[in-house]
């Protein structure tokens, strides 16, 4: 009886195995511009506008032509062109970024939780840094570019970038994924909203509360 249970328990599973393992990975269509506006429910992906009106939104965008303002708390500006920036990225699995640093500016501590990162320093020197899981003890992983050399993030890895040079620098990323997603981790500790509570984060960080409402206040208003 507990085999003939096993061999139909086995025998639907074999059934329905192709249906849940199948998956369209590709686009089905040759480009598919983001409707931003549009109200149609959509799946990881906006609706497409009509292939007729797509336009330069599909082929062409000088965003990251002109160097970001970089006269911020972090000395860094970061020009995004992910699907929200650029439509015609929409269904085709890429963006990219461009960062600028001021001297000794820095993109802080960040995650992006969809995508593997590649990048090229265009100018400049820029340290790289990527912190490893628990599987690797934590590991720091980190060396200084200059100007045509270029570094790959793994998804999800902890990382940063820092301008060691005494002049500006810029980099240009690229990610496998229309809409990486960013989590700057001193403003996911410090400035969530509503904030983490005071006690969790003394016991977490081993500091006093008064070092943690500091810091907390550092990032009342973002980054």
């Amino acid at each position: 009886m507990a085999s003939s249970k096993t061999l139909a328990i086995l025998f639907t599973m074999l059934v329905l195995a192709p249906s849940i393992l199948a998956t369209d990975p590709d686009p089905l269509q040759d480009f598919c511009v983001a409707d931003l506006d549009g109200n149609a429910i959509s799946v990881n992906g906006h609706p497409c506008k009509p292939m007729s009106e797509a336009g330069d939104d599909f082929l062409f965008s000088s965003k990251l032509a002109m160097a970001g303002n970089t006269s911020t708390p972090n000395g860094s500006a970061v020009t995004e062109l992910d699907v929200a920036e650029w439509p015609g990225t929409n269904t085709l699995g890429v963006s990219m970024n461009r960062v600028d640093f001021a001297p000794g500016g820095t993109n802080p501590p960040h995650i992006h939780p969809r995508a593997t990162e590649i990048g090229i320093v265009m100018e400049g020197e820029l340290l790289v840094g990527i912190i490893g899981s628990l599987d690797s003890g934590n590991k720091l992983y980190s060396k200084v570019l200059r100007a045509g050399e270029t570094f790959l993030i793994p998804r999800g890895l902890m990382h940063f970038q820092f301008n060691v040079g005494k002049t500006e620098a810029s980099m240009a990323v690229s990610f496998n994924s229309q809409n990486p997603g960013i989590v700057f981790v001193p403003l996911m500790v410090f400035g969530s909203n509503p904030p983490i509570p005071t006690p969790v984060l003394t016991k977490a960080l081993r500091v006093d509360a008064e070092v943690v409402e500091l810091l907390k206040s550092k990032f009342a208003s973002g980054v």
